[in-house]
């Protein structure tokens, strides 16, 4: 019965309904609007950052990111092979061996980062054949070498010529050797770009003195949203005392605080954005619990309960609320559903807008997350507010003198 006198309650005044329902629905589209934005947005920054170089979770011998030496790598048995195979999510490794050297070439020296890989396994996880500009990609069993094109402009290298390499070897041993340049790539992060140099893992292993070692293993996960759940089956079945398992969180910490920065910054406006929303529907409660005093003092004065009363305002305010979320919910969908399948090109705000993307690996190009999630959560959050605010007739009714709200006409 309550019900039913909510619905004919909410016909009865028409304009009043319509424009709660579109100042509800106007805020769930905006906050679902500029959240899955953001969210793809960063997901997409992740994604580049992660899968261009570090790979979104690494295993290492205990105690190896802390201090980054060869001393402190590791040798890849059975066990961590059997354990990394059965997971489900991740498609394979691509194993490492990586330290500092000096590059020369005649006068000119360079620090560089020489890492030593498999090439099958680490262009499956970062594309590097695809970053060749010139020259060829690395072959297995191949002694040569491949730099980052900042290196060979800084050498004076190009494909064919000699890169010479002194550094330090496992236990403190002596490291040198030649090795022909077989390619130039280009790596889109700048500082990268100007100090990588890749070689084959048995060719690195043997440069460092260090014959089947590795400093890391790099995981090729398939979805980001399992990275936890890989990381923490890992830690399980991974004995703590010799190996450390870390997410892309932990290998990238910058990243990670500058997306929780400018999450925070959102939040401030989305909260602003609630709290004009908010106003909005608390002016429309305030106007129809106004001019319904008159009724309220009637239906009080001839005997109605003031709980039912009460009852039958917030269910009107509940059904507006809802309808607005779901209206909100259906003006979104397609507009960010087009977003995330044809991403915002930002080519036409100019080059520089383009440069600063490509610094970073990107394309210019800035998709919308399309997740459910998002959607329901700014609805869920826009609804509790037009419930609380609906709890305002409730100390006017608890409040309300008969006799005096049916003169106050």
């Amino acid at each position: 019965m309550l019900f039913k006198l909510a619905i004919r309650n909410i016909f009865r005044n028409k304009r009043r309904t319509l424009i709660t329902i579109s100042a509800v629905a106007f805020a769930v589209f905006i906050s679902s609007f500029l959240r899955s934005f953001q969210k793809g947005a960063w997901d997409n920054v992740i994604n580049t950052s992660v899968n261009s170089y570090v790979g979104f979770a690494q295993i290492h011998s205990n105690g190896y990111w802390e201090d980054q030496n060869l001393d402190n790598s590791m040798v890849l048995d059975d066990h961590v092979k059997n354990v990394v195979s059965k997971i489900e999510g991740v498609n394979g490794y691509a194993p490492r061996i990586e330290s500092f050297a000096l590059a020369s070439m005649e006068n000119i020296t360079q620090g560089v980062l020489v890492i030593g890989v498999d090439p099958k396994a680490e262009n499956e996880l970062t594309k590097l054949q695809d970053k060749i500009i010139t020259g060829e990609y690395l072959k297995n069993g191949d002694k040569g070498a491949i730099i980052a094109e900042g290196v060979a402009k800084k050498l004076g290298v190009k494909t064919g010529d000699t890169l010479v390499l002194i550094s330090q070897g496992y236990r403190a041993t002596n490291a040198a050797g030649k090795f022909p340049i077989r390619g130039i790539f280009k790596y889109a992060l700048p500082d990268l770009n100007k100090r990588l140099v890749y070689l084959n893992l048995p060719a690195a292993q043997d440069f460092y003195a260090a014959p089947n070692r590795l400093t890391s293993l790099a995981l090729n996960i398939s979805d980001a949203k399992i990275v936890n759940r890989v990381v923490k089956n890992l830690k399980t079945n991974l004995p703590k005392e010799e190996y450390e398992v870390m997410d892309y969180q932990e290998l990238l910490p910058e990243l990670t605080q500058a997306r929780a920065l400018d999450e925070g910054g959102s939040a401030i406006i989305l909260g602003i954005l609630y709290a004009l929303i908010g106003f909005a529907i608390f002016g429309t409660i305030l106007m129809m619990t106004k001019e319904r005093s008159y009724e309220f003092g009637v239906l009080t004065a001839i005997g109605m309960r003031r709980w039912k009363l009460f009852s039958v305002v917030f269910w009107e305010n509940v059904m507006v609320g809802l309808v607005g979320a779901i209206v909100g919910i259906l003006l979104a969908t397609p507009l960010v559903y087009y977003l995330h399948t044809n991403p915002l090109d930002l080519s036409a705000m100019g080059k520089d807008a383009v440069a600063a993307y490509e610094s970073f690996g990107m394309e210019p190009l800035v998709p919308a997350a399309f997740e459910a999630s998002l959607f329901l959560k700014q609805a869920f959050i826009i609804f509790l507010l037009t419930c609380l605010l609906g709890l305002y007739p409730l100390w006017k009714i608890l409040t309300l003198k008969p006799v005096a709200a049916m003169r106050d006409v």
